[in-house]
């Protein structure tokens, strides 16, 4: 289907990123937000308040392994940018910590006179280098996800001089040894994606140009990426390349002495190669010989034994209708699957014993969330695990696989008072008749007041128990009630709840987040008036649809980095990647129902939509700020009540340190608070 765009999108010259008009006018919506919502004292409060618990002192300083030590990225008010660290894992243990600084980055952004915001670091694990020697550090312009790649040396904490350098892109890299990498970033024409990532795979040697590195593989230009990973934990070399067909789908080739093999799996499964272990999560029901391994289930095989044709499966994990595997984590010899029942968690730990795969529960958190936050895989059976809820402070917990029970290593403070604060769970019955659940966070005795929900509905993203510092001090501890629904397009019921509202399905998960909205009403938590709603990303989609399609439930929106104009997210930034979850625009029969629900087509004069803030960031390269941009140019022009902030850093997170979080946040809750308790 083809479409003249410019003969009905006027505000087609706001996609020009950086173009100056459409900066002008950026700049001016900026000042109008700003005049309106930041001159009283209570916004003030809200962004010192905010600011103060993410840059706190007293936070857990979250640790990842990597050779003999533990590293962290901590951030604060004298370090905006953040201080990469390390330590022992026996120094971390007791107390206060001697660590040692590896790189300072807000020094490095002066000394280069660059907006450096981290972005993550690769490590080499794997030859008699490995351990605390060589890294490949991502550092991106304002948040960005195009970033810069420099070699560092570990041992002499700096970047290595004439190293592993790429220039700013939406690189990936992988290393194989000292001197070589697996690249992928963009070296000229038919290098990227139609979707912005890297289409080829090369093997770069150090001291020659990466232009010139031997191509290992290549897909299509309407692939999603291809990559290549080293494993570390083959005895051998050996690399897995993935080529990812589109969001779900990919092919998998064993790269073994330069010969691919493709791996004969289901191109929708998960797939995780650990030293003699070829580990397979079903998401379609797959059927070897005689056997049908349902959607979600987990499977294990020896790898040569199944390149050999093998076929015999063992199954480590099998869903039921109410409990799902949310992910699963190796140490050196065993697994950790963290389970979600009813979207509370349950973690089990599996391990090869004596020829057959035991399993043993390592515990869970009654309406909260137990997650693996780091193992020590290349080593042994550490592992680390956090756990919170909404009103439960994270701890950090060691323990060894195997031995005893996980002991505290750190216990986080409460940055707000939770006497009063109770989780609750809930279902709601959504059009079809689904049950979705629910939580409902607050003082339950306090009657209908301020509400504010949050949703998101995609891409299988689980949304979990958890605690918020942000919405605690912004919302919470401020007499306000917080709702999170947990709707289909997620996938906390495994990847069929998901699947339920892909592409034509997709109003399924509207009709859910609405299910619940009326919930809240008719349980007498809130009254329409009262409830707001806020989402980012495929959430701020979701915030889009509730104002063009359920404006009578909600009192006000809040909309960050949003997808809303669906007759061109394809054709902006990362926007082609999303098409198996949305689907095509140009394609007639699926634009037929796209356009029902697209925010930016449905936009209408004279319909009473509440009051909304839309914010997003002018260096967010994944959902460009064109949607943000033209949703509050439309809405504007059918003279509904529109605020607009565009922060100038800050990629898709939407800021790019904690000074503009704090100001993102207050701004939000500023505007919520006078919209729904005036």
């Amino acid at each position: 289907m083809t479409e003249t765009i410019t003969a009905e999108d006027a505000h087609l010259w706001l996609e020009e990123v950086d173009g100056a008009e459409a900066m002008a006018w950026v700049r001016d919506r900026n000042a109008e937000t700003v005049a309106a919502l930041t001159g009283g004292a209570r916004f003030a409060e809200l962004r010192d308040e905010i600011r103060t618990v993410l840059d706190a002192d007293d936070r857990i300083p979250m640790i990842a392994w990597h050779g003999e030590r533990v590293y962290n990225l901590w951030k604060d008010a004298d370090h905006p940018r953040g201080l990469w660290r390390r330590t022992t894992l026996e120094d971390y243990r007791a107390g206060e910590p001697a660590w040692e600084t590896v790189l300072d980055l807000d020094a490095l952004a002066t000394a280069e006179d660059e907006n450096w915001v981290w972005q993550g670091v690769t490590y080499l694990r794997r030859g008699p280098l490995a351990g605390d020697h060589r890294a490949l550090v991502s550092l991106s312009r304002g948040g960005a996800d195009a970033a810069v790649v420099r070699e560092f040396d570990l041992d002499q904490l700096r970047f290595v001089p004439d190293g592993f350098t790429l220039p700013e892109a939406k690189s990936d890299v992988s290393w194989i040894t000292i001197d070589e990498i697996f690249v992928g970033t963009d070296t000229g024409p038919d290098s990227m994606t139609a979707s912005g990532y890297p289409r080829q795979v090369r093997r770069w040697r150090r001291g020659t140009p990466v232009a010139e590195a031997p191509v290992v593989f290549e897909g299509a230009a309407e692939d999603v990426s291809v990559r290549a990973s080293s494993d570390p934990t083959a005895a051998t070399e050996r690399a897995v390349v993935r080529r990812s067909l589109d969001f779900f789908h990919a092919e998998r080739h064993l790269l073994v002495d330069g010969t691919l093999t493709k791996l004969d799996v289901p191109d929708d499964a998960g797939v995780d190669l650990h030293r003699d272990w070829l580990l397979i999560r079903v998401r379609t029901d797959w059927e070897v010989g005689d056997v049908t391994h349902p959607a979600g289930s987990l499977l294990i095989v020896d790898l040569a034994a199944f390149l050999a044709g093998d076929r015999d499966l063992t199954t480590l994990f099998t869903p039921d209708p109410h409990t799902s595997l949310s992910y699963s984590d190796w140490t050196r010899d065993g697994l950790v699957l963290v389970l979600l029942s009813d979207v509370q968690s349950r973690l089990e730990a599996v391990r090869y014993v004596d020829g057959a795969w035991q399993r043993t529960v390592l515990g869970g958190a009654e309406l909260g969330q137990t997650d693996v936050w780091d193992t020590n895989a290349d080593a042994d059976e550490q592992y680390l695990l956090l756990s919170s809820g909404f009103a439960l402070p994270p701890t950090l917990r060691h323990g060894v696989l195997g031995g005893d029970p996980p002991t505290v290593l750190k216990q986080g403070p409460s940055y707000f008072p939770a006497d009063r604060i109770t989780t609750r769970q809930f279902f709601a019955t959504s059009a079809d008749g689904t049950q979705v659940p629910y939580f409902v966070v607050g003082d339950p005795s306090a009657g209908p007041g301020p509400t504010l929900m949050s949703g998101y509905g995609g891409f299988e993203v689980s949304r979990v128990p958890s605690y918020s510092a942000i919405i605690g001090r912004g919302w919470l501890a401020r007499g306000g009630t917080y709702v999170v629904a947990n709707i289909r397009g997620g996938g906390e019921y495994g990847p069929q709840w998901h699947r339920s509202a892909l592409r034509e399905k997709r109003p399924r998960a509207y009709e859910d987040f609405s299910a619940v909205a009326a919930d809240l009403v008719e349980r007498g938590i809130t009254t329409r008036a009262q409830l707001g709603i806020e989402g980012g990303s495929n959430g701020g989609l979701l915030m889009g649809v509730m104002l063009t399609r359920y404006p009578d439930l909600f009192g006000a929106i809040v909309c960050a980095v949003p997808l809303l104009d669906m007759r061109r997210y394809h054709l902006l930034l990362a926007g082609a990647s999303w098409m198996a979850e949305y689907g095509d625009p140009d394609d007639a029969s699926d634009w037929e129902y796209l356009r029902l629900f697209s925010p930016y087509q449905n936009v209408r004069q004279g319909v009473p939509y509440p009051p909304t803030l839309i914010t997003t960031s002018t260096r967010d390269d994944r959902v460009h700020p064109g949607h943000a941009r033209k949703m509050v140019a439309r809405l504007t022009d059918h003279a509904h009540d529109v605020h607009y902030y565009e922060n100038i850093e800050g990629g898709h997170g939407g800021a790019a340190d904690n000074a503009q979080m704090a100001f993102k946040w207050a701004l939000a809750f500023e505007f919520l608070w006078r919209t729904l308790a005036p």
